[in-house]
């Protein structure tokens, strides 16, 4: 069996546990692809994966990955889309850094009309989040508000994007000037710089957040509560600043809000094949117009995977890191 470049996880810790490695070259089974990567997509879960904080499951491989790029192989039992020959871009269960990955058929889509391979790579863990999220969890709807914490990261320039073009009204928190000067050149009406000035007050006084996009936690989720509208949706994915919180949940009965999150990674084929097909329907169309797209922050070749964790936890990062591969 043919083998390849991989980069894996050779104990938990810090970045420099990426380690460069050899492993077999995968093959697809029944009603999945195999991807020559051209381009790997840096995102938060890998460094959790690489921290030993959250492993992947039982049936995906140890590398960390979890979106990539570039051009199909070879296709399994059933496949009649995408072929080999063509590119696409594709969210996977693991194994995106490394020179060929699988993932099930139903989890790729077409590179976007007019995009590269490398700003493609930035477009599945982030689309199908942000659409899960804000949209089939937090039930977005045209002149809304929403709230998007971290906006100047892969998931908050997505999210600030989709919202501003499903015609929501969209504030953001960051943490510099450059970063809020990010956000509201993507489309939000107001970012707000958390380390000079108070969210909830901004908020309260637009009227209130119907809709709150929250990676942060900790002490922020009863300043969420505190500025959210009746009927408000708060929705977590990630919680940086920890998982817990004293709450005050009587606002919760009288404001009738709804708090709810995901993860993605854990979410069934089925699941994320739905999503997959929702996004080709209602966003891909916004992509190939060029009316959105991804925003990049760095590009660190394979081999220099630890570089690209290291840039990703400062925190100074704007937009995407992708991985060259191919």
């Amino acid at each position: 069996m043919t083998d390849m470049r991989a980069i894996e996880i050779s104990q938990p810790g810090g970045p420099d546990v990426l380690k460069p490695t050899r492993r077999p070259r995968p093959e697809p089974e029944a009603g999945q692809v195999v991807i020559k990567v051209a381009y790997a997509g840096v995102n938060r879960p890998d460094a959790l994966q690489r921290a030993g904080n959250y492993a992947p499951p039982p049936d995906a491989s140890d590398l960390p990955g979890l979106e990539a790029s570039g051009e199909v192989t070879a296709v399994g039992q059933g496949v009649s889309w995408p072929a080999v020959g063509d590119q696409v871009c594709a969210l996977l269960p693991g194994g995106g850094y490394a020179e060929y990955v699988t993932t099930p058929a139903a989890h790729c889509l077409p590179v976007p009309n007019g995009m590269g391979l490398k700003e493609a790579a930035c477009l599945p863990e982030t689309y199908f989040t942000v659409w899960t999220n804000v949209f089939m969890r937090g039930g977005l709807k045209a002149g809304e508000r929403i709230l998007i914490h971290g906006g100047s990261s892969g998931i908050g320039t997505t999210a600030i994007q989709l919202a501003k073009a499903f015609g929501a009204r969209v504030f953001a928190t960051a943490g510099s000037p450059e970063k809020c000067a990010k956000c509201e050149e993507l489309g939000a009406e107001r970012a707000i710089n958390y380390r000079e000035e108070d969210f909830v007050k901004v908020l309260k006084a637009e009227g209130g957040a119907n809709v709150i996009l929250d990676m942060v936690g900790g002490d922020y989720i009863a300043r969420d509560v505190a500025c959210m509208t009746q009927d408000g949706r708060l929705v977590f994915i990630a919680f940086l600043g920890g998982p817990k919180a004293e709450l005050n949940f009587a606002q919760v009965m009288v404001k009738r809000l709804t708090i709810t999150g995901s993860t993605l990674r854990p979410q069934s084929d089925a699941a994320k094949a739905d999503i997959a097909r929702q996004l080709r329907e209602h966003v891909w169309p916004l992509l190939d117009s060029g009316r959105i797209a991804p925003v990049m922050d760095s590009t660190f070749q394979l081999d220099d995977a630890a570089s690209a964790h290291a840039r990703m936890e400062t925190s100074q990062h704007i937009g995407k890191i992708v991985l060259e591969v191919g």
